[in-house]
């Protein structure tokens, strides 16, 4: 260590578990960093951000700005996706400490001749230090420092800006100090921050009768794309074993037509590399992404590291699972529950090597018929450094391959996955319902170091999650929960045809299961029977498209309303008059009547001007004036509002006639 050196850089942020995971951001972010940057004595001091991207040697640098109490403050441009490194350099800055000392001498009326002299040996030094071109400009500087006779004209040259930034940008850093870390910012690409999803079932796109193929799925983009949905997910679309198959409601015998779940990974046609031959060719899978990238949408595969009894894996890899003593393999259990039809892999296995590599031979396989966006299935019974490894490994092949955790696990779980790359995590959204419950869980995301590295994507619902509040609720319910989802995240999804149905009938009391699943049995959808919300879907990935501000999730902030049923917040865009109001009636049985207050200050609205309101879902217009307002949201009609807010862009002395 330099025992010169008199800066010391603390509290650098963002960071996270002290630099060993990487912050996420997406294309175009500005990555703003800050850190505590100060020095002993009065001297003054300057910091500068360094970045560079992965793999390049030449670090670029911008300056820092003070903010106060020696906290400093820059930022760089994030312009492509991959991993970029950053860290802080600081120093004492002699010539700045020389300028501001001269001038407070020189407006006290001090004779500064002595100052003068000490400034020109500083630039000696720094013409020294100086590159070529840097030192000629220097040598100019004394030069005229030297040759103006009057005191007040050499001040005036000593105190030139452009002077000390020459002096600190070429020299002047010999006992710099370096903050000890280099950090790093993984980018994705901005689908990884705002996407709206659509899960549906190939197989029941058959038509009574028929079994549902890929082909068929192709059929259906074009409405997918007219409800406004930018992601296709489906589940596994890979041979389901019949060995211990289950039957419809997850009955433990199968019937002879029963399909079994498409999770049950694995047949004599092939494993996580095939496609189930119901369901068509891999041939017919590239056409469906090919199909799906003209109408706008990507294809999410499932990623379901799980094996049905009849997988190849077990005959071919029969080390990479656990046997009982009589033999049998051991299956799925979360006792007392039995899941019979799936193989759980032993990632304890002694030959884990091979095992990764061929879990990273099944991304890479699917990443060759075009698919960048992977859902996958309970990564938290996965070993964590291998998410991190298989990541890693995908984000070298495509840094445009983006993964989503099917997490609903404890806080700390999805917390580590996200950290270790995962780009999204399904959430707990389903289950908050309150006010209360929602604003909390809101401000856990959003603020701290959880939104540095953590992207929610909200689900109403799931295959596997119809929620009390959806099957109490009826139609006003899906309404409610699919502008809550759809306003406060910037990515979400539903899964349908049930959504837009408004279907919310359970298996039985008590349970989230579907009455009837999907997961074990072929469906017939009639996707526009009377009461379905298309329009409403199709009206908000509208406004979500069109407006930035439902493009960002950590820009939420909670406004006061009077009824706690009445739920009032503002998504804030960067052009902050473009910033939307969003009201909800939380309560799906009961219209509610609440005073808002709008933050008129934030519009640019002036105290006593009357604004424009635009509800961007019913299309109504009204005219305010205040900043306190009264709504009126019925369940069966209105749920929800999304205001936008215009002032008055003429006024009479505007015209020529005024004149």
């Amino acid at each position: 260590m330099e025992g010169r050196a008199r800066i010391a850089i603390e509290a650098v942020h963002p960071q996270i578990d002290c630099g060993r995971f990487a912050v996420q951001r997406v294309v175009g972010d500005d990555m703003v960093v800050q850190a505590d940057v100060f020095s002993d004595g009065h001297d003054e001091v300057v910091a500068v951000l360094l970045y560079r991207r992965v793999g390049e040697e030449r670090w670029l640098e911008t300056a820092m700005q003070r903010l106060d109490n020696d906290r400093w403050q820059g930022s760089f441009l994030l312009g492509h996706p991959g991993f970029y490194q950053y860290t802080i350099t600081g120093w004492v800055d002699h010539f700045r400490t020389w300028q501001r000392d001269l001038q407070k001498r020189f407006e006290a009326g001090q004779d500064v001749a002595v100052d003068l002299q000490i400034g020109g040996k500083i630039l000696e030094q720094a013409v020294a230090e100086a590159g070529e071109e840097d030192a000629a400009r220097l040598r100019e500087a004394v030069a005229a420092l030297s040759a103006e006779r009057n005191q007040e004209g050499a001040v005036a040259l000593g105190l030139d800006t452009r002077l000390s930034d020459l002096v600190s940008t070429c020299c002047a850093r010999g006992l710099a100090t370096r903050y000890q870390k280099e950090l790093v910012v993984r980018v994705d690409r901005q689908k990884a921050l705002f996407s709206s999803w659509y899960e549906l079932f190939p197989r029941s796109l058959g038509g009574k009768g028929r079994h549902g193929t890929l082909c068929d799925c192709i059929g259906l983009l074009p409405d997918v794309a007219e409800l406004g949905f930018d992601v296709l997910y489906l589940p596994p679309i890979h041979p389901i074993g019949s060995s211990k198959r289950k039957g419809k409601a997850n009955a433990v015998e199968a019937g002879p037509d029963d399909p079994g779940s498409p999770w049950a990974i694995g047949s004599e046609a092939g494993g996580h590399k095939a496609v189930h031959p119901e369901l068509g060719t891999i041939e017919d899978f590239r056409d469906l992404v090919r199909e799906a990238e003209k109408h706008g949408i990507e294809i999410a595969m499932d990623l379901a590291f799980q094996c049905s009894p009849d997988h190849p894996y077990l005959k071919e890899h029969p080390e990479w699972f656990k046997w009982r003593p009589d033999g049998t393999v051991q299956y799925a259990e979360n006792p007392p529950k039995k899941y019979q039809d799936i193989v759980p892999i032993n990632f304890e296995t002694p030959q884990w090597e091979e095992l990764w590599e061929e879990l990273k031979g099944v991304v890479f396989f699917w990443m060759d018929q075009g698919v960048r966006i992977f859902r996958v299935d309970n990564p938290h019974t996965k070993p964590f450094p291998m998410w991190e490894w298989l990541i890693g490994k995908a984000k070298e092949k495509s840094h445009d391959v983006i993964f989503l955790a099917e997490a609903f696990t404890r806080p700390k779980i999805m917390a580590r996955l996200a950290k270790l790359g995962f780009s999204q995590s399904y959430s707990y959204f389903s289950w908050r319902n309150s006010k209360r419950e929602i604003t909390d869980y809101l401000m856990e995301l959003t603020r701290g170091d959880t939104s540095e590295f953590m992207r929610p994507n909200f689900w109403p619902n799931t295959p596997d999650i119809l929620t009390e509040f959806l099957q109490y609720g009826g139609r006003p319910a899906f309404m409610i929960r699919l502008v809550l989802a759809g306003t406060l995240s910037s990515s979400y999804g539903i899964y349908g045809p049930v959504y837009e149905l408004c279907i919310g009938m359970p298996e039985k009391q008590g349970s989230e299961e579907y009455l009837d699943a999907e997961k074990y049995e072929i469906r017939q959808w009639d996707r526009k029977a009377p009461g379905n919300i298309r329009e409403l879907i199709i009206t908000l990935n509208r406004i979500r498209r069109e407006y930035t501000a439902l493009q960002r999730t950590n820009n939420v902030a909670f406004l006061e309303s009077d009824d706690d049923s009445v739920l009032f917040y503002v998504k804030v865009a960067k052009q902050r008059k473009s910033s939307l109001l969003v009201a909800v009636n939380l309560d799906p049985f009961r219209a509610r009547t609440a005073k808002l207050r709008v933050p008129l200050d934030l519009f640019g609205v002036a105290p006593g001007q009357s604004y424009l309101l635009h509800d961007l879902i019913s299309g109504e217009r009204s005219i305010w004036e205040g900043g306190m307002t009264t709504v009126r949201l019925d369940p069966q009609v209105n749920p929800a509002c999304i205001y936008r807010i215009s002032t008055w862009q003429k006024r009479e002395s505007d015209f020529d006639y005024y004149f």
